[in-house]
């Protein structure tokens, strides 16, 4: 029985879909206006691991990951670069699907672009001002909060009791966390900004609508599951309750699921600083991706995680000692004879379900893994582990990988001088020249290369 925690409840709930079978999922995803950093990364991976258990569970998940393509900040960006908002937009857009690719991040069902939905955007705003939830005002269109008495049930944050429109508006797309005025659903035109024709004249739209728009229009008025980064709950996240509850007259969201902060070496990330990081930054210093994968879901989801190198270099450490693991199972002859592992496997198959199960805890699976590397290594080294058991072993790795997506690696292959060495060198051991198979040995170490002697001969891996 798989149970989430819900922002809305603030308690963890049995997780049931609306319709069985079928998971409807909406994930805040990137404003392009830049390369993501390892904080957004950090929600995007959970978006990934969250659909990767869902679909463990049996279900089919249809979930829709939105690009926000026309805000303030891309049309800065636009604007400072000198080209068009699409060619901007464009750029950063591919580079976010190629770090999501870097990082094993499988792709969502769909991605909807807010600039290919204006006309959905422009009949929900339609349809508030109809229903008496929205005004226009000086070729602006506003959402009237105190039209919507349930305004402030996921945040908290609650507006003063008295005409919204008397209190304020807001016309751009962030602000203050307890900044509580009518909020901007469509922007009248500025003059060198990109705009859109309208029935209030020519405009662009809000950033809030447009994940009401595009819910509404791929999944339909009420969706199972909201995620998003723990800073969207207000405003983003209340402000898509209000407009969308209030435009189709149906609760919009079942359990709301925010993944908490990331911070770097005990700080808060910033330029200023120099802690701030995106993943080809890690990648061009030499740090392999799919450690920083492993070190994004080393806390759990709703724990603050504190990003450091020494967490990022044990995270390679560790890969390095699970796909050692893995190799050295892989390399047990067929046929051949060991003690039965039927117990160890089983126990941890059943450590892991149960930490999904337990709030999507992803670190607590990854010990299930971790502990049958502990117990089931013994035997490997002994080689007492038979065919049977390591078939066992590398069926339940092949299982928890579908949801880790860390433990399937390429090995890679040796140059033609290292491949010479290792073969020279273990002619020396045979001639019983042992001075000089541990200089080949050392050397070999210089070069990243560790040499292990096993009953099956020589094998490497890199340091």
């Amino acid at each position: 029985m798989l149970r989430i925690y819900n922002t809305a409840t603030r308690h963890k709930e049995e997780f049931k879909p609306l319709e069985p079978g079928l998971v409807k999922m909406y994930s805040c995803g990137p404003t392009v206006y830049d390369f993501p950093h390892i904080g957004n990364l950090r929600t995007f991976l959970f978006s990934d691991l969250l659909v990767r258990v869902l679909e463990r569970r049996g279900y089919e998940v249809h979930n829709v990951m939105n690009i926000t393509d026309v805000d303030d900040k891309t049309i800065n960006g636009a604007q400072r670069e000198g080209v068009s908002l699409s060619e901007y937009t464009r750029k950063y857009t591919e580079y976010f699907m190629e770090d999501l690719d870097t990082l094993r991040i499988k792709p969502a069902w769909e991605y909807p672009r807010a600039t290919d939905h204006i006309e959905q955007m422009l009949n929900v705003v339609k349809t508030l001002i109809e229903k008496g939830h929205a005004y226009e005002h000086e070729g602006s269109v506003y959402f009237d909060i105190s039209s919507y008495p349930n305004y402030g049930k996921l945040s908290g944050v609650v507006p003063e009791k008295h005409h919204s429109r008397q209190f304020g508006r807001l016309d751009n797309d962030e602000y203050e966390r307890e900044d509580v005025r009518d909020f901007v659903l469509w922007k009248a035109a500025k003059e060198g900004e990109p705009s859109w024709d309208s029935p209030w004249g020519p405009g662009r739209p809000g950033w809030h609508i447009e994940c009401t728009a595009m819910s509404i229009e791929y999944l339909g008025a009420t969706l199972d599951i909201h995620l998003g980064g723990v800073d969207l709950i207000f405003p983003h996240h209340e402000n898509e309750i209000a407009q969308s509850e209030a435009t189709t007259g149906q609760e919009f969201v079942r359990y709301w699921v925010h993944p908490e902060h990331l911070i770097v070496e005990g700080e808060k990330m910033s330029k200023s600083r120099g802690n701030f990081y995106t993943l080809r930054d890690l990648v061009e210093q030499g740090y392999d991706p799919i450690a920083v994968r492993h070190l994004l879901m080393s806390a759990h989801y709703r724990r603050q995680l504190n990003f450091t190198r020494e967490g990022l270099e044990q995270s390679e450490q560790a890969l390095s000692r699970l796909w050692d693991f893995v190799d050295r199972v892989r390399e047990v002859p067929n046929g051949a004879d060991g003690e039965d592992v039927s117990e160890q496997v089983d126990r941890a198959l059943t450590k892991f379900d149960a930490a999904l199960d337990d709030d999507v805890n992803i670190p607590g699976a990854m010990a299930a893994v971790f502990e049958l590397v502990r117990d089931v290594n013994p035997l490997l080294a002994e080689g007492r582990l038979g065919a049977n058991g390591a078939s066992r072993v590398l069926e339940f790795m092949e299982s928890a990988d579908e949801v880790l997506g860390i433990i399937e690696h390429e090995k890679g292959s040796l140059d033609e001088e290292i491949d010479a060495l290792i073969e020279e060198r273990q002619k020396a051991r045979e001639a019983g020249d042992y001075a000089r198979a541990d200089e080949i040995r050392d050397k070999l170490l210089e070069q990243g290369i560790v040499i292990e002697d096993t009953p099956q001969g020589p094998r490497w891996r890199r340091e």
